[in-house]
Parts: structure tokens; C-alpha cells; sequence
């Protein structure tokens, strides 16, 4: 009877040890998790703002091609900066992504009617002087 009163007491604390590893385990998952989720909203948005940049590349390439589409005319409204056309399709590329101000995009049209539309963003949520993104995109203007 002693010698069974003494494996109890060597073995009192294990239950609450193993409940504490346990806890340790499932709370490190649970931080996973949530690195997980931060991740993917971070990648989603970013997804956003690169499908936004293109949709805004493509529209300024529609208006070239629905244009007047003599090298001459499409510089004039189109070339960056300072084209009727190319401050109007400004504006809508500021109002839809962030921080265009600090980093407007580019048209340039040359010669032989080839554009070149370089849009960039800055995130949000981004640290300061990380470089911007960008997307471009090129087409031949006939």
C-alpha cells in the first residue's frame, strides 16, 4: 500500500504537464494560422491592384485605337505628361489605385505608333521608400 501511494505521488504532476504541452502545441497552430490568413490577404490585395492596373492599361489602349490614330494626333492626347487624354485617364488611374500621386504612369507613343503604358501603385500598407510596382504594357497603334 505505501509502494502504491508512492507512484501516485511521482506521477501527480504529468496530467497538468502534458495539458500545458498541449496547450503550447494548439496555440502555435492557431498563430499559424492567422500568419496564413495575413498572407493571403496581402497576396489578394495585391492581386487587386495588378488586375486593376492592367484593366486601366488596357482602357487607355482602347481609347488610342477608338482615337484619331495618326502618330502626330495620338502623342499629342496621349503622351505623358500633359495630353487632354492622357490627364483624363490620370485622374481615373488616381481615383482607383493608391499612391499614383507620388508616381503617375507613363504613355509613350513613338514613331511607328508602338505604346507603351507603364502604370505603378504603391500599397497602403507598405513600409516607406519600398519601390513601387508596376505593370506594363505595349501596343502597336495602326
Amino acid at each position: 500500500m505505501n509502494s502504491r501511494h508512492h507512484c501516485a505521488s511521482q506521477q501527480s504532476g504529468v496530467i497538468l504537464l502534458e495539458a500545458l504541452l498541449a496547450i503550447l502545441i494548439f496555440s502555435l497552430g492557431i498563430l499559424a494560422l492567422v500568419g496564413l490568413q495575413a498572407a493571403a490577404v496581402k497576396q489578394s490585395t495585391d492581386a487587386r491592384y495588378r488586375s486593376e492596373a492592367a484593366l486601366l492599361a488596357n482602357e487607355v489602349i482602347g481609347q488610342m485605337w477608338v482615337s484619331d490614330r495618326t502618330t502626330a494626333t495620338l502623342q499629342g492626347n496621349f503622351n505623358s505628361p500633359g495630353g487632354a487624354a492622357y490627364n483624363n485617364w490620370l485622374a481615373r488611374v488616381g481615383g482607383i489605385l493608391p499612391g499614383v500621386a507620388a508616381n503617375p504612369p507613363t504613355v509613350a507613343i513613338d514613331g511607328q505608333g508602338i505604346a507603351t503604358i507603364t502604370v505603378f501603385w504603391n500599397a497602403p500598407n507598405e513600409p516607406a521608400g519600398t519601390a513601387p510596382h508596376q505593370y506594363v504594357a505595349i501596343a502597336q497603334i495602326r
